[in-house]
């Protein structure tokens, strides 16, 4: 217990110090960005008057440090600060956009868990067979192999004509009813999460193929135990560690691959607030969105790290190596 103790204060304190230099790299990469502050709310033809009074008016007269502490204690209580195009505070933008990030993200790791773990099960208990072998290889290929734009597209050339009910292309308001909005999400969340959960069934399945060949899942075998007392007793809760240390690598997938969706499928959530805020060099929006990004990332990840830990105390013991 004292090994699990201290692994969860160690991932606690290199979150915090990770959060910390993940907030200075994102402030000072999107300072070198091209353009400037003055350029993107004046335009280029303002006169140097007009600049020094917008630098005055966004805090860019002052040390680049102080304008570091101002932007990172008001990120700290959800001041992201205004938009430079709209001039609307970035953080009511966000609370409109993100329900619908999470909403897809959730509905495309819920296909990985609810089908995936059991597909990998299903697989890796039958790995000795022709079937279960090729099912699961046909499953982690295609799954991994196509990239989400192009399986995106043909989703909406074929559904768009054959089944109109998954409502493609009505999400741009964000008004309506929540039943809609779920319904509009079907299809980007199946497409989202493709990926999610070939990776999440091969996984499993090799993590149920590892743990059969141990020795205490021999010996409760040679002693008649019944194979699903074994499945669910030695089988699952040992391989489910490395499904858990899976789920923050598919987390960085979500986050990243809701981008490429989202834009696709013409989705207004965080994801394409993101690349329009790029497009217009609103560097208000791309710093809030990629720290929230970056901070959603790095905290899920310990929190699944420390979740690996108590499943398993000898995570802890080894310092995470399993």
């Amino acid at each position: 217990m004292r090994a699990v103790l201290r692994w969860t204060l160690t991932r606690l304190l290199i979150m915090a110090v990770t959060l910390l230099g993940t907030s200075v790299v994102i402030f000072f990469a999107v300072r070198q960005m091209p353009g400037g502050y003055e350029s993107v709310v004046l335009g280029p033809l303002a006169s140097e008057e007009q600049r020094q009074a917008a630098a005055e008016r966004y805090g860019l007269d002052q040390p680049v440090l102080v304008q570091y502490w101002h932007w990172v204690t008001g990120a700290v209580q959800g001041d992201f600060g205004i938009s430079l195009v709209s001039q609307v505070p970035v953080i009511q933008e966000l609370a409109l956009r993100l329900p619908v990030t999470v909403t897809l993200a959730l509905m495309a790791l819920s296909a990985a868990v609810l089908i995936g773990v059991p597909l990998g099960v299903l697989t890796g208990l039958r790995s000795t067979s022709r079937s279960g072998g090729a099912l699961g290889r046909t499953v982690a290929g295609l799954g991994i192999s196509v990239p989400e734009f192009v399986l995106g597209s043909v989703a909406l050339f074929v559904v768009s004509s054959v089944a109109s009910c998954f409502s493609v292309g009505n999400l741009a308001s964000l008004s309506g009813e929540p039943a809609t909005l779920v319904r509009a999400l079907v299809l980007p969340a199946a497409v989202l999460g493709l990926y999610c959960l070939a990776a999440t069934a091969r996984t499993t399945r090799d993590a149920v193929m590892n743990v059969l060949v141990e020795p205490h899942v021999t010996a409760a075998v040679a002693r008649g135990e019944t194979p699903g007392h074994i499945v669910r007793h030695h089988v699952l809760r040992n391989a489910s560690v490395p499904v858990l240390t899976l789920l923050g690598t598919i987390t960085a997938y979500l986050l990243g691959g809701a981008v490429i969706v989202e834009t696709v499928f013409n989705i207004p959530g965080v994801g394409s607030y993101m690349v329009t805020g790029l497009g217009r060099h609103d560097y208000a929006v791309v710093q809030a969105t990629v720290l929230l990004a970056a901070v959603a990332f790095i905290v899920i990840n310990t929190v699944l790290d420390i979740a690996a830990s108590l499943v398993d105390p000898r995570v802890a013991a080894a310092g995470g190596r399993r």
